[in-house]
Protein backbone atom coordinates (compact mmCIF):
# COMPACT_ATOMS: atom_id res chain seq x y z
CA UNK A 1 0.00 0.00 0.00
CA UNK A 2 1.33 3.37 -1.07
CA UNK A 3 0.77 6.83 0.74
CA UNK A 4 1.99 10.12 -0.32
CA UNK A 5 4.51 11.48 1.85
CA UNK A 6 3.20 13.24 4.50
CA UNK A 7 0.56 10.18 5.41
CA UNK A 8 3.40 7.34 5.14
CA UNK A 9 3.91 6.54 8.62
CA UNK A 10 7.09 4.26 7.93
CA UNK A 11 9.22 7.40 6.92
CA UNK A 12 11.76 8.35 10.17
CA UNK A 13 11.79 12.07 9.42
CA UNK A 14 7.69 12.12 9.06
CA UNK A 15 5.31 13.48 11.88
CA UNK A 16 3.06 10.38 11.44
CA UNK A 17 5.81 8.61 12.47
CA UNK A 18 4.70 7.39 16.41
CA UNK A 19 7.84 8.63 17.97
CA UNK A 20 9.61 10.64 14.97
CA UNK A 21 12.95 12.24 15.95
CA UNK A 22 13.66 15.32 16.83
CA UNK A 23 14.16 18.15 14.37
CA UNK A 24 13.81 21.53 12.89
CA UNK A 25 10.17 22.58 13.12
CA UNK A 26 7.97 23.73 9.88
CA UNK A 27 7.98 27.38 9.84
CA UNK A 28 5.59 29.86 9.83
CA UNK A 29 5.73 32.73 7.69
CA UNK A 30 7.32 35.00 10.36
CA UNK A 31 9.69 32.66 12.10
CA UNK A 32 11.57 32.25 9.19
CA UNK A 33 15.10 29.36 9.83
CA UNK A 34 18.08 28.10 7.75
CA UNK A 35 16.75 24.64 6.59
CA UNK A 36 18.84 23.81 3.92
CA UNK A 37 22.62 23.69 4.18
CA UNK A 38 25.49 21.69 2.06
CA UNK A 39 28.41 20.58 2.85
CA UNK A 40 28.64 22.04 6.45
CA UNK A 41 27.93 25.81 5.33
CA UNK A 42 25.21 27.84 4.85
CA UNK A 43 23.46 28.47 1.14
CA UNK A 44 24.71 31.51 -0.28
CA UNK A 45 21.94 34.34 0.17
CA UNK A 46 20.62 32.66 3.42
CA UNK A 47 20.64 34.10 6.98
CA UNK A 48 19.06 33.12 9.72
CA UNK A 49 16.79 35.55 11.73
CA UNK A 50 15.30 35.54 15.26
CA UNK A 51 12.15 33.19 15.73
CA UNK A 52 9.69 32.34 18.17
CA UNK A 53 10.68 29.02 18.98
CA UNK A 54 14.02 31.11 19.38
CA UNK A 55 12.82 33.37 21.91
CA UNK A 56 10.64 30.47 23.90
CA UNK A 57 14.21 28.67 23.88
CA UNK A 58 15.91 31.34 25.59
CA UNK A 59 17.49 30.36 28.80
CA UNK A 60 17.81 26.67 28.07
CA UNK A 61 20.95 24.72 28.18
CA UNK A 62 19.81 21.69 25.94
CA UNK A 63 18.10 20.82 22.87
CA UNK A 64 14.05 21.40 22.80
CA UNK A 65 14.08 16.86 22.97
CA UNK A 66 16.23 17.08 26.35
CA UNK A 67 14.20 20.39 27.54
CA UNK A 68 12.11 20.47 30.95
CA UNK A 69 9.09 21.02 30.61
CA UNK A 70 8.70 24.99 29.95
CA UNK A 71 7.12 27.08 32.29
CA UNK A 72 3.55 27.90 32.55
CA UNK A 73 2.33 31.24 31.74
CA UNK A 74 0.22 32.31 35.44
CA UNK A 75 -2.18 34.92 33.01
CA UNK A 76 -2.57 32.31 30.36
CA UNK A 77 -2.84 29.35 33.35
CA UNK A 78 -5.72 31.64 35.04
CA UNK A 79 -7.93 32.17 31.37
CA UNK A 80 -7.52 28.10 30.23
CA UNK A 81 -9.05 27.30 33.79
CA UNK A 82 -11.78 29.45 33.93
CA UNK A 83 -12.90 28.55 30.30
CA UNK A 84 -12.46 24.86 31.04
CA UNK A 85 -14.58 25.23 34.03
CA UNK A 86 -17.72 25.32 31.65
CA UNK A 87 -16.73 21.69 31.23
CA UNK A 88 -17.35 20.47 34.62
CA UNK A 89 -20.85 20.83 33.98
CA UNK A 90 -20.74 17.90 31.17
CA UNK A 91 -18.93 16.15 33.38
CA UNK A 92 -21.21 16.48 36.51
CA UNK A 93 -23.98 15.46 34.32
CA UNK A 94 -22.28 12.43 33.06
CA UNK A 95 -21.84 11.60 36.63
CA UNK A 96 -24.55 12.61 38.72
CA UNK A 97 -27.09 11.10 35.48
CA UNK A 98 -25.61 7.38 36.46
CA UNK A 99 -27.11 7.19 39.64
CA UNK A 100 -29.77 9.77 39.34
CA UNK A 101 -31.05 7.88 36.57
CA UNK A 102 -31.67 4.99 39.33
CA UNK A 103 -33.50 7.22 41.35
CA UNK A 104 -35.88 8.71 38.60
CA UNK A 105 -36.93 5.53 37.39
CA UNK A 106 -38.41 4.24 40.58
CA UNK A 107 -39.66 7.86 41.14
CA UNK A 108 -41.54 8.23 37.88
CA UNK A 109 -42.20 4.35 36.91
CA UNK A 110 -40.61 5.01 33.19
CA UNK A 111 -39.26 2.17 31.00
CA UNK A 112 -35.90 1.23 30.06
CA UNK A 113 -36.65 2.70 26.87
CA UNK A 114 -37.32 6.01 28.22
CA UNK A 115 -34.53 5.95 30.71
CA UNK A 116 -32.21 5.42 27.29
CA UNK A 117 -33.71 8.51 25.97
CA UNK A 118 -33.61 10.73 28.76
CA UNK A 119 -29.92 9.82 28.99
CA UNK A 120 -28.71 9.73 25.29
CA UNK A 121 -31.01 12.93 24.36
CA UNK A 122 -28.17 15.25 26.11
CA UNK A 123 -25.91 14.34 23.60
CA UNK A 124 -28.08 14.26 20.60
CA UNK A 125 -29.25 18.30 21.54
CA UNK A 126 -25.74 18.90 22.45
CA UNK A 127 -25.30 18.43 18.81
CA UNK A 128 -27.33 21.37 18.10
CA UNK A 129 -24.71 23.92 20.28
CA UNK A 130 -21.47 22.07 18.81
CA UNK A 131 -23.02 22.44 15.10
CA UNK A 132 -23.92 26.66 15.97
CA UNK A 133 -21.02 27.44 18.09
CA UNK A 134 -18.78 27.54 15.49
CA UNK A 135 -20.14 30.26 13.84
CA UNK A 136 -21.45 32.15 17.07
CA UNK A 137 -17.71 32.16 18.17
CA UNK A 138 -16.67 33.97 15.00
CA UNK A 139 -19.39 36.28 15.23
CA UNK A 140 -19.30 37.33 18.85
CA UNK A 141 -16.29 36.40 20.02
CA UNK A 142 -14.82 33.36 22.23
CA UNK A 143 -15.50 34.71 25.72
CA UNK A 144 -19.00 35.56 25.32
CA UNK A 145 -19.73 32.11 23.60
CA UNK A 146 -18.58 30.80 26.42
CA UNK A 147 -21.41 32.42 28.81
CA UNK A 148 -23.66 31.96 26.21
CA UNK A 149 -23.35 28.28 26.79
CA UNK A 150 -23.03 28.49 31.10
CA UNK A 151 -26.44 30.61 30.63
CA UNK A 152 -27.93 27.77 28.97
CA UNK A 153 -26.62 24.51 30.70
CA UNK A 154 -28.43 26.88 34.08
CA UNK A 155 -31.46 27.20 32.53
CA UNK A 156 -31.59 23.39 31.25
CA UNK A 157 -30.55 22.71 35.05
CA UNK A 158 -33.03 24.68 36.90
CA UNK A 159 -35.99 22.69 34.84
CA UNK A 160 -34.65 19.22 35.56
CA UNK A 161 -34.48 19.79 39.35
CA UNK A 162 -37.98 21.33 39.41
CA UNK A 163 -39.51 19.34 36.75
CA UNK A 164 -42.94 18.03 37.57
CA UNK A 165 -43.26 15.09 35.00
CA UNK A 166 -40.95 12.70 32.38
CA UNK A 167 -41.40 15.34 29.51
CA UNK A 168 -40.39 18.32 31.59
CA UNK A 169 -37.56 16.85 32.81
CA UNK A 170 -36.93 15.30 28.73
CA UNK A 171 -37.23 19.27 28.11
CA UNK A 172 -34.80 20.71 30.77
CA UNK A 173 -31.98 17.85 29.38
CA UNK A 174 -32.93 19.05 25.70
CA UNK A 175 -31.67 22.74 26.55
CA UNK A 176 -28.43 21.71 29.14
CA UNK A 177 -27.35 19.57 26.12
CA UNK A 178 -27.43 22.82 23.61
CA UNK A 179 -25.51 24.41 26.70
CA UNK A 180 -23.08 21.21 26.49
CA UNK A 181 -22.27 21.28 22.96
CA UNK A 182 -21.51 25.16 22.78
CA UNK A 183 -19.15 24.25 26.00
CA UNK A 184 -17.56 21.53 24.46
CA UNK A 185 -16.31 23.31 21.57
CA UNK A 186 -15.77 26.42 22.77
CA UNK A 187 -13.30 25.65 25.69
CA UNK A 188 -10.75 24.08 23.84
CA UNK A 189 -10.44 26.29 21.18
CA UNK A 190 -10.42 29.64 23.37
CA UNK A 191 -7.37 27.67 25.38
CA UNK A 192 -5.47 26.50 22.18
CA UNK A 193 -5.61 30.52 20.65
CA UNK A 194 -4.63 31.86 23.69
CA UNK A 195 -1.81 29.61 25.48
CA UNK A 196 2.13 30.01 23.99
CA UNK A 197 3.54 27.01 21.76
CA UNK A 198 5.29 24.71 24.62
CA UNK A 199 2.62 24.50 27.01
CA UNK A 200 -0.38 24.11 24.63
CA UNK A 201 -0.90 20.84 25.30
CA UNK A 202 -1.41 21.02 29.38
CA UNK A 203 -3.64 24.23 29.15
CA UNK A 204 -5.65 22.27 26.17
CA UNK A 205 -6.22 19.17 27.73
CA UNK A 206 -7.59 21.29 31.06
CA UNK A 207 -11.34 21.05 29.78
CA UNK A 208 -11.39 17.19 29.93
CA UNK A 209 -9.55 16.95 32.88
CA UNK A 210 -12.25 19.46 34.53
CA UNK A 211 -14.92 17.25 32.84
CA UNK A 212 -13.31 14.30 35.12
CA UNK A 213 -13.82 16.50 38.25
CA UNK A 214 -16.98 17.05 37.18
CA UNK A 215 -17.90 13.50 36.68
CA UNK A 216 -16.19 12.70 40.24
CA UNK A 217 -18.22 15.30 41.63
CA UNK A 218 -21.58 14.10 39.85
CA UNK A 219 -20.44 10.61 41.59
CA UNK A 220 -20.16 12.01 45.24
CA UNK A 221 -23.59 13.20 44.84
CA UNK A 222 -24.75 10.10 44.08
CA UNK A 223 -23.10 8.69 47.31
CA UNK A 224 -24.11 11.50 49.03
CA UNK A 225 -27.44 12.34 48.10
CA UNK A 226 -28.76 8.78 47.94
CA UNK A 227 -29.80 7.64 51.43
CA UNK A 228 -32.27 11.32 51.05
CA UNK A 229 -36.16 9.83 49.52
CA UNK A 230 -36.15 8.97 45.95
CA UNK A 231 -38.90 12.16 45.20
CA UNK A 232 -36.22 14.42 46.45
CA UNK A 233 -32.47 13.11 46.06
CA UNK A 234 -32.63 12.80 41.96
CA UNK A 235 -33.96 16.63 41.71
CA UNK A 236 -31.03 17.98 44.42
CA UNK A 237 -28.30 15.86 42.33
CA UNK A 238 -29.50 17.24 38.94
CA UNK A 239 -30.83 20.66 40.19
CA UNK A 240 -26.87 21.69 42.04
CA UNK A 241 -25.39 21.67 38.41
CA UNK A 242 -26.73 25.24 38.46
CA UNK A 243 -24.15 26.16 40.92
CA UNK A 244 -20.83 25.69 38.54
CA UNK A 245 -22.92 27.30 35.78
CA UNK A 246 -23.36 30.42 37.86
CA UNK A 247 -19.88 30.26 38.92
CA UNK A 248 -18.22 30.07 34.99
CA UNK A 249 -20.87 32.83 33.60
CA UNK A 250 -19.19 35.10 36.42
CA UNK A 251 -15.52 34.30 36.09
CA UNK A 252 -15.71 34.08 32.04
CA UNK A 253 -15.85 38.02 32.52
CA UNK A 254 -12.78 38.58 34.24
CA UNK A 255 -10.86 36.42 31.20
CA UNK A 256 -9.17 38.26 27.77
CA UNK A 257 -10.83 37.48 24.91
CA UNK A 258 -9.08 35.28 21.96
CA UNK A 259 -6.16 37.24 20.52
CA UNK A 260 -6.44 35.47 17.28
CA UNK A 261 -10.25 36.25 17.06
CA UNK A 262 -9.41 39.92 18.34
CA UNK A 263 -6.69 39.73 14.83
CA UNK A 264 -9.59 38.23 12.50
CA UNK A 265 -11.58 41.75 14.04
CA UNK A 266 -9.13 43.95 13.40
CA UNK A 267 -8.29 44.92 16.56
CA UNK A 268 -4.60 44.76 16.77
CA UNK A 269 -3.67 46.44 19.85
CA UNK A 270 -6.16 44.36 21.95
CA UNK A 271 -4.19 41.42 21.29
CA UNK A 272 -0.67 42.57 21.29
CA UNK A 273 -2.33 43.17 24.89
CA UNK A 274 -3.25 40.21 25.72
CA UNK A 275 -0.04 37.89 23.92
CA UNK A 276 1.84 40.72 26.24
CA UNK A 277 0.73 38.85 29.59
CA UNK A 278 0.89 35.38 27.89
CA UNK A 279 4.16 35.63 26.48
CA UNK A 280 7.24 35.60 28.65
CA UNK A 281 9.18 38.76 26.58
CA UNK A 282 7.28 41.55 24.75
CA UNK A 283 9.54 40.69 22.06
CA UNK A 284 8.22 36.87 22.42
CA UNK A 285 4.55 38.75 22.06
CA UNK A 286 5.42 41.03 19.10
CA UNK A 287 6.43 37.51 17.08
CA UNK A 288 3.56 35.86 18.17
CA UNK A 289 1.74 38.73 17.07
CA UNK A 290 3.38 39.17 13.17
CA UNK A 291 2.83 35.32 12.84
CA UNK A 292 -0.96 35.73 13.70
CA UNK A 293 -1.54 38.60 11.56
CA UNK A 294 0.20 37.11 8.61
CA UNK A 295 -1.72 33.56 8.77
CA UNK A 296 -4.47 35.58 9.58
CA UNK A 297 -4.19 37.92 6.29
CA UNK A 298 -3.36 35.09 4.06
CA UNK A 299 -6.29 32.48 5.25
CA UNK A 300 -8.92 35.81 4.95
CA UNK A 301 -7.66 37.57 2.75
CA UNK A 302 -6.72 40.59 3.81
CA UNK A 303 -10.04 40.50 5.58
CA UNK A 304 -8.42 40.82 9.45
CA UNK A 305 -7.71 44.42 8.58
CA UNK A 306 -11.77 45.24 9.41
CA UNK A 307 -14.01 43.56 11.88
CA UNK A 308 -16.36 42.97 8.56
CA UNK A 309 -15.27 39.06 8.76
CA UNK A 310 -17.25 36.93 10.61
CA UNK A 311 -17.38 33.64 9.64
CA UNK A 312 -18.71 33.82 6.26
CA UNK A 313 -18.06 31.32 3.87
CA UNK A 314 -16.37 29.00 5.71
CA UNK A 315 -18.88 25.75 5.86
CA UNK A 316 -19.42 26.20 2.44
CA UNK A 317 -14.99 25.64 1.56
CA UNK A 318 -15.07 23.24 3.98
CA UNK A 319 -17.49 20.97 2.68
CA UNK A 320 -17.85 21.64 -0.78
CA UNK A 321 -14.25 22.61 -2.11
CA UNK A 322 -11.55 22.06 0.63
CA UNK A 323 -8.03 21.65 -0.56
CA UNK A 324 -6.37 18.41 -0.12
CA UNK A 325 -4.52 19.40 2.90
CA UNK A 326 -7.85 20.66 4.88
CA UNK A 327 -9.21 17.51 3.45
CA UNK A 328 -6.60 15.48 5.74
CA UNK A 329 -7.00 18.16 8.52
CA UNK A 330 -11.08 16.98 8.55
CA UNK A 331 -10.44 13.22 8.22
CA UNK A 332 -8.00 13.39 11.28
CA UNK A 333 -10.40 15.81 13.40
CA UNK A 334 -13.71 14.06 12.53
CA UNK A 335 -11.83 10.17 13.01
CA UNK A 336 -10.33 10.96 16.47
CA UNK A 337 -13.80 12.62 17.50
CA UNK A 338 -16.01 9.59 16.17
CA UNK A 339 -13.62 7.21 17.80
CA UNK A 340 -13.83 9.17 20.85
CA UNK A 341 -17.36 8.45 21.58
CA UNK A 342 -17.01 5.00 19.38
CA UNK A 343 -14.96 3.39 22.36
CA UNK A 344 -18.27 3.48 24.13
CA UNK A 345 -17.07 5.75 26.83
CA UNK A 346 -19.80 7.69 27.81
CA UNK A 347 -21.97 4.89 27.73
CA UNK A 348 -20.02 2.45 30.09
CA UNK A 349 -19.86 5.83 32.46
CA UNK A 350 -23.41 6.64 32.21
CA UNK A 351 -24.61 3.23 32.62
CA UNK A 352 -21.95 1.71 35.23
CA UNK A 353 -24.09 1.06 38.01
CA UNK A 354 -26.37 -1.28 35.21
CA UNK A 355 -23.11 -2.80 34.48
CA UNK A 356 -22.01 -3.46 38.21
CA UNK A 357 -25.53 -5.62 38.88
CA UNK A 358 -24.93 -7.18 35.97
CA UNK A 359 -21.17 -8.57 37.33
CA UNK A 360 -23.32 -9.46 40.50
CA UNK A 361 -23.20 -5.92 42.63
CA UNK A 362 -26.84 -6.23 44.08
CA UNK A 363 -26.26 -3.39 46.31
CA UNK A 364 -27.90 -0.09 44.71
CA UNK A 365 -25.33 1.92 47.58
CA UNK A 366 -22.31 -0.30 46.30
CA UNK A 367 -23.04 0.04 42.90
CA UNK A 368 -23.30 4.10 43.22
CA UNK A 369 -19.99 4.11 45.52
CA UNK A 370 -18.03 1.60 43.29
CA UNK A 371 -18.65 4.14 40.68
CA UNK A 372 -16.81 7.04 43.10
CA UNK A 373 -13.74 4.52 42.81
CA UNK A 374 -14.37 4.72 38.73
CA UNK A 375 -14.22 8.19 39.06
CA UNK A 376 -11.34 8.64 41.21
CA UNK A 377 -9.17 6.79 38.59
CA UNK A 378 -10.78 8.75 35.93
CA UNK A 379 -9.19 11.90 37.00
CA UNK A 380 -6.11 10.30 38.59
CA UNK A 381 -4.77 9.66 34.89
CA UNK A 382 -6.41 12.64 33.28
CA UNK A 383 -4.24 14.93 35.56
CA UNK A 384 -0.89 12.30 34.46
CA UNK A 385 -2.28 12.78 30.99
CA UNK A 386 -2.24 16.61 30.99
CA UNK A 387 1.14 17.10 32.85
CA UNK A 388 2.92 14.59 30.41
CA UNK A 389 1.45 15.89 26.92
CA UNK A 390 3.64 18.61 25.84
CA UNK A 391 7.02 16.39 27.02
CA UNK A 392 5.88 13.26 25.20
CA UNK A 393 3.38 14.27 22.78
CA UNK A 394 0.03 13.49 21.60
CA UNK A 395 0.66 10.10 19.26
CA UNK A 396 2.57 7.93 21.78
CA UNK A 397 0.19 8.77 24.77
CA UNK A 398 -2.98 8.63 22.24
CA UNK A 399 -1.65 5.44 20.72
CA UNK A 400 -0.94 3.60 24.25
CA UNK A 401 -4.26 4.89 25.29
CA UNK A 402 -6.26 3.54 22.23
CA UNK A 403 -4.46 -0.12 23.16
CA UNK A 404 -4.97 0.27 26.76
CA UNK A 405 -9.05 0.67 25.96
CA UNK A 406 -8.89 -2.12 23.61
CA UNK A 407 -7.10 -4.86 25.65
CA UNK A 408 -9.73 -3.12 28.67
CA UNK A 409 -12.70 -3.68 27.55
CA UNK A 410 -12.24 -7.53 25.96
CA UNK A 411 -11.22 -8.52 29.54
CA UNK A 412 -14.69 -6.46 30.62
CA UNK A 413 -16.38 -8.79 28.27
CA UNK A 414 -14.55 -12.05 29.20
CA UNK A 415 -15.62 -10.91 32.35
CA UNK A 416 -19.47 -10.02 31.83
CA UNK A 417 -19.75 -13.46 29.77
CA UNK A 418 -18.29 -15.28 32.34
CA UNK A 419 -20.73 -14.64 34.40
CA UNK A 420 -23.12 -14.70 32.49
CA UNK A 421 -23.35 -18.60 31.62
CA UNK A 422 -21.78 -19.22 35.67
CA UNK A 423 -24.12 -20.42 37.71
CA UNK A 424 -22.24 -18.88 40.90
CA UNK A 425 -20.92 -15.10 41.15
CA UNK A 426 -17.29 -15.88 41.41
CA UNK A 427 -15.27 -13.18 42.98
CA UNK A 428 -12.44 -13.25 40.49
CA UNK A 429 -14.62 -12.43 37.79
CA UNK A 430 -17.06 -9.60 39.73
CA UNK A 431 -13.29 -7.88 40.53
CA UNK A 432 -12.24 -8.61 36.64
CA UNK A 433 -15.26 -6.75 35.81
CA UNK A 434 -14.53 -3.99 37.82
CA UNK A 435 -10.57 -3.59 37.03
CA UNK A 436 -11.34 -3.16 33.59
CA UNK A 437 -14.33 -0.96 33.88
CA UNK A 438 -11.24 1.43 36.32
CA UNK A 439 -9.08 0.38 33.57
CA UNK A 440 -11.03 1.31 30.68
CA UNK A 441 -11.85 4.69 32.00
CA UNK A 442 -8.25 5.24 32.60
CA UNK A 443 -6.56 4.63 29.86
CA UNK A 444 -9.68 6.73 27.91
CA UNK A 445 -8.34 9.69 30.36
CA UNK A 446 -5.06 9.08 29.45
CA UNK A 447 -5.32 8.95 25.55
CA UNK A 448 -8.64 9.77 23.80
CA UNK A 449 -10.09 12.08 26.34
CA UNK A 450 -7.80 14.84 26.75
CA UNK A 451 -5.81 14.19 23.51
CA UNK A 452 -9.04 14.97 20.78
CA UNK A 453 -9.93 18.15 22.53
CA UNK A 454 -6.34 19.28 22.22
CA UNK A 455 -5.78 17.58 18.74
CA UNK A 456 -9.35 18.87 17.27
CA UNK A 457 -8.03 22.54 18.64
CA UNK A 458 -5.01 22.98 17.06
CA UNK A 459 -5.03 21.50 13.61
CA UNK A 460 -7.56 23.73 11.70
CA UNK A 461 -6.29 27.05 10.69
CA UNK A 462 -7.33 30.00 11.70
CA UNK A 463 -9.87 30.91 9.54
CA UNK A 464 -11.86 27.43 9.97
CA UNK A 465 -10.38 26.92 13.78
CA UNK A 466 -13.64 27.61 15.44
CA UNK A 467 -16.29 26.18 12.45
CA UNK A 468 -13.92 22.95 11.68
CA UNK A 469 -13.99 21.87 15.31
CA UNK A 470 -17.93 22.53 15.66
CA UNK A 471 -17.73 20.32 12.43
CA UNK A 472 -15.83 17.54 14.19
CA UNK A 473 -17.56 17.77 17.76
CA UNK A 474 -20.57 17.21 16.52
CA UNK A 475 -19.57 14.75 15.24
CA UNK A 476 -18.41 13.42 18.27
CA UNK A 477 -22.54 14.36 20.09
CA UNK A 478 -24.26 12.40 17.56
CA UNK A 479 -21.98 8.99 17.86
CA UNK A 480 -22.05 9.98 21.97
CA UNK A 481 -26.00 10.17 21.59
CA UNK A 482 -26.34 7.25 19.50
CA UNK A 483 -23.92 5.11 21.58
CA UNK A 484 -25.70 6.07 24.81
CA UNK A 485 -29.60 5.55 23.62
CA UNK A 486 -28.48 2.29 21.86
CA UNK A 487 -26.73 0.76 24.10
CA UNK A 488 -29.19 -0.83 27.09
CA UNK A 489 -31.05 -2.07 24.05
CA UNK A 490 -28.07 -3.73 22.28
CA UNK A 491 -26.96 -5.30 25.31
CA UNK A 492 -29.95 -7.08 26.23
CA UNK A 493 -30.04 -8.33 22.22
CA UNK A 494 -26.26 -9.43 22.51
CA UNK A 495 -25.60 -9.22 26.11
CA UNK A 496 -23.14 -6.73 27.97
CA UNK A 497 -20.09 -8.89 27.26
CA UNK A 498 -20.37 -9.30 23.39
CA UNK A 499 -21.67 -5.37 23.51
CA UNK A 500 -17.84 -4.54 25.15
CA UNK A 501 -15.88 -7.14 22.80
CA UNK A 502 -17.88 -5.07 19.82
CA UNK A 503 -16.79 -1.80 21.29
CA UNK A 504 -13.07 -3.55 21.74
CA UNK A 505 -12.97 -4.00 18.29
CA UNK A 506 -13.69 -0.85 16.99
CA UNK A 507 -10.74 0.68 19.13
CA UNK A 508 -8.53 -1.74 17.20
CA UNK A 509 -9.80 -0.35 13.88
CA UNK A 510 -9.27 3.32 15.60
CA UNK A 511 -5.15 2.66 16.82
CA UNK A 512 -5.04 2.25 13.25
CA UNK A 513 -6.82 5.08 11.92
CA UNK A 514 -4.50 6.77 14.75
CA UNK A 515 -1.00 5.28 13.69
CA UNK A 516 -1.72 6.58 9.73
CA UNK A 517 -3.43 9.82 9.72
CA UNK A 518 -2.56 11.98 13.14
CA UNK A 519 0.91 13.22 12.85
CA UNK A 520 2.79 14.75 16.00
CA UNK A 521 1.50 18.47 16.78
CA UNK A 522 3.77 19.04 20.05
CA UNK A 523 6.38 21.90 20.20
CA UNK A 524 4.94 23.39 16.83
CA UNK A 525 2.95 26.77 16.82
CA UNK A 526 -0.68 27.04 15.56
CA UNK A 527 0.07 28.70 12.56
CA UNK A 528 2.81 25.64 11.96
CA UNK A 529 0.78 22.96 12.44
CA UNK A 530 -1.20 23.11 9.12
CA UNK A 531 2.14 22.51 6.86
CA UNK A 532 2.23 18.96 8.82
CA UNK A 533 -0.82 17.90 6.31
CA UNK A 534 0.62 18.76 2.96
CA UNK A 535 2.41 16.86 0.76
CA UNK A 536 6.39 16.46 0.90
CA UNK A 537 6.85 18.57 -1.91
CA UNK A 538 4.49 21.22 -0.83
CA UNK A 539 6.33 20.77 2.29
CA UNK A 540 9.59 21.79 0.93
CA UNK A 541 8.70 24.21 -1.38
CA UNK A 542 7.62 25.82 2.07
CA UNK A 543 10.54 25.58 3.37
CA UNK A 544 12.30 26.81 0.47
CA UNK A 545 10.03 30.11 0.63
CA UNK A 546 10.70 31.09 4.05
CA UNK A 547 15.00 30.43 4.22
Amino acid sequence: MSFPYSLDPNKEDNPYHPFPPESESLLSPSSAKVLHQKDGTREKGISKTTSLEDIEDEGSSSSFSHRKIAPINRYALAGAILASTNSVLLGYDIGVMSGAVLFIKEDMKITSTQVEILVGSLNVCSLIGSLASGKTSDWIGRRYTIILAAATFLIGAILMGLAPSYSILLVGRLIAGIGVGYSLMIAPVYVAELSPTLTRGFLTSLPEVFINIGILLGYISNYALSGLPETLNWRLMLGLAAVPAVVVAIGVLAMPESPRWLVMRGRRDEARKVLIKTSETKEEAELRLKEIVEAASFSLGGASSSSAWQGEGVWKEMIFRPSRQLRRILIAAIGVNFFMQASGNDAVVYYSPEVFRDAGIANRRQQVGVTVIMGLAKTSFVLISAFYLDKFGRRPLLLLGSIGIALSLAGLGLGSKYLQYSDEKPIWAIVLCVVAVCSAVSFFSIGLGPITWVYSSEIFPMKFRAQGSSLAISVNRLVSGVVSMTFLSISREISFGGTFFALSAIMVVGTVFFYFFLPETKGKSLEEIGTLFEDRVENDQYKLLLS
